[in-house]
Formats: C-alpha cells, sequence, structure tokens
C-alpha cells in the first residue's frame, strides 16, 4: 500500500475552477467519514477521516483553520497505522490559504511539510522534513504562485463552491494543486446529478469523475468517483477509488455545523 492512499480521498474532491465568495462553507462545521479498503476480497471499514473548521485569531486578522484528520481503528494499526494530520489556514471570505502544515505518518513512514503562501510575490514557501531509518531530512524551496494555487486541504473546501450550473454534463476540466510540493494536474467530468443513499438520508447529488494528468495513482477512467450534495453546502457525502493494488470508498458519517 502506497503511503499516500489514505490522501486520495483530497486528490478526489481537488478542483478550482468558478470558485468565488465562500457561500457554502461555515464555521465549527465537523464531517466524519469511514475509509474502506478491498482486504482479502473483501470491502472493509479500516479508519475513521474527519474533517473540521474553527476560527483562529491572530493579532491582525481572523482566519479560518481547515483541518483533515485520518485514523486507522486500533484493530488494523499493526497491518498498516495512519494518523495524518493537515490544515491549512484561510481567509474565511475566500478560503485563499495563508498557511499549510501536513504531519503524516503511514505504517513506517513519517513525513512533514509546512507552506507559506506569499500572494504579494506571488510563490510559496515550502518546508519538507522526512524521517526514515538513516536519519532525518529536510528540503527548502521557493515554488511559483499562478494565483489559483492552493494546497489540498483549502482545494476540498473551495470546491464547495463551484458553480455546476456553468458546467454541462460529460464537460471536462483541467486543474493545479500543490502536492509534495509540486504542482499536479488532474481531470475532472462532470457526469450529471443522481440520487445515492447515505447514512444522512436520501441525498441528490452532483456526480464527478476524477483523474490525474501524468500521474498512475489513480486507475480507470471512471472509476474514481466523488457526490457532492447538490444543496447550498455541497459536502462530499460518498467517494469511490481505484489504485494499482486495490480499491476503496469514503462515506458519509455525521455532518454538523452545516449552513442552514
Amino acid at each position: 500500500m502506497k503511503y499516500y492512499c489514505f490522501s486520495l480521498f483530497l486528490f478526489l474532491a481537488s478542483s478550482n475552477v468558478f470558485f468565488s465568495q465562500n457561500t457554502a462553507v461555515n464555521t465549527n462545521e465537523k464531517l466524519v467519514y469511514t475509509a474502506s479498503y478491498t482486504l482479502s476480497g473483501l470491502l472493509t471499514e479500516i479508519a475513521q477521516i474527519s474533517l473540521e473548521t474553527s476560527p483562529v485569531k491572530t493579532s491582525t486578522a481572523t482566519l479560518l483553520k481547515l483541518k483533515f484528520t485520518a485514523t486507522t481503528f486500533s484493530k488494523f494499526d499493526n497491518f498498516f497505522k495512519v494518523r495524518d494530520l493537515y490544515e491549512s489556514y484561510v481567509n474565511p471570505k475566500t478560503l485563499t490559504p495563508l498557511l499549510y502544515k501536513r504531519d503524516i505518518a503511514e505504517g513506517g513512514f513519517k513525513k512533514m511539510e509546512q507552506y507559506k503562501f506569499n500572494h504579494k510575490d506571488k510563490n510559496i514557501d515550502c518546508v519538507i522534513r522526512k524521517f526514515q531509518k538513516d536519519g532525518e531530512f529536510e528540503d527548502k524551496l521557493t515554488v511559483p504562485n499562478t494565483g489559483n494555487t492552493r494546497d489540498l486541504v483549502a482545494t476540498i473546501y473551495n470546491v464547495r463552491n463551484l458553480d455546476f450550473s456553468k458546467l454541462k454534463t460529460g464537460e471536462s476540466k483541467s486543474f493545479s494543486f500543490l502536492f509534495d510540493a509540486k504542482e499536479k494536474f488532474m481531470i475532472i467530468k462532470y457526469l450529471g446529478k443522481e440520487t445515492i443513499s447515505t447514512n444522512l438520508g436520501k441525498k441528490e447529488c452532483y456526480k464527478l469523475a476524477v483523474s490525474l494528468k501524468n500521474d498512475n495513482s489513480l486507475k480507470g477512467a471512471n472509476d474514481n468517483l466523488l457526490w457532492l450534495s447538490a444543496d447550498v453546502v455541497k459536502i462530499p457525502v460518498l467517494a469511490k477509488f481505484k489504485i494499482a493494488i486495490g480499491t476503496g470508498e469514503l462515506k458519509i458519517k455525521s455532518a454538523t455545523g452545516l449552513l442552514k
């Protein structure tokens, strides 16, 4: 299992088209998901994923903290232990990121990242630390910011502000995002609306197919799918992914603090 397996949910929900003012994401939200993966031919719940928002006051402004955590259930820790934390500090009105932090522990792999977004100079200062058996390694670099570049967590929340009325069924778009301090490109195809059963009841959803350009992490043309609730909050309620070593799903378990 590749170390970024549980980050694929973020990939599946990432895009940056038609972003506008924040009209969907509320302060003090909490979305909880169960993550399932194919083990011995059976789709098995192995982890919990949470997405939370909270206000953070600084000396000059009040920011919105976007927090993503992924934790394997204890009975699976001996198989593949995951303790992932992603945080993005954004402008609450536009969800534009200012600071991003990533601290992951997956199997025997540990890594920390920090991005500082300098919007005035249009660049992003990145620090990456890797912890391995033969020591600790640190890289520092600056990458250009095209103006649309966001971290993964900010992007997953920004996708909820998409105006799907501007997309035709079958229409595809290509978008960029920053991962491991490298620009990645994703193709998202709008498949129309579909009503599905969830733990929150039956939901009419926007259905999306997702693929990565020049990246073989996700397999199949329409095997990586995301369903967003077709309402004002547009929360992810279901995701299905296919990678080289198997398939998985994420299903929403609970949602609190949403806009009415």
